[in-house]
């Protein structure tokens, strides 16, 4: 029930990104439901093997290069989905702070659970 209940707060958190800024699009609530949940597998299976590869550029950077690498994830969300459409690089790395900010906030709502 709670990662249902993440995973319609995360495609909120979409929409909000949308209304903060126009050059990202949502076509509506099933393609805002589809991209969170792809966003959610890019997040779960592709960063953490591109975290490992690109660790030596991250430290160089002191972390600036992981804020690189969030980008060009929601980038490829955008990509990969017809109804979801990301202006460009700028628009990608400010689109995915604001969602991952406003889907950590959300997220924050949801009572932690007991065991």
């Amino acid at each position: 029930m709670r990662l249902l209940l993440l995973w319609g707060l995360n495609a909120l958190a979409l929409f909000a990104v949308t209304y903060v800024m126009p050059s990202i699009q949502v076509s509506g609530i099933g393609s805002a439901l589809i991209a969170a949940f792809v966003l959610g597998l890019i997040n779960t299976l592709v960063r953490p093997v591109l975290a490992i590869l690109t660790f030596p550029i991250t430290v160089l950077t002191l972390g600036v290069f992981y804020l690189v690498l969030n980008a060009l994830l929601f980038w490829l969300a955008s990509a990969l989905l017809p109804g979801f459409a990301v202006g460009g690089f700028g628009s990608a790395l400010l689109g995915s702070i604001l969602y991952g900010l406003i889907a950590w906030a959300l997220s924050a709502l949801i009572p932690a659970k007991k065991e």
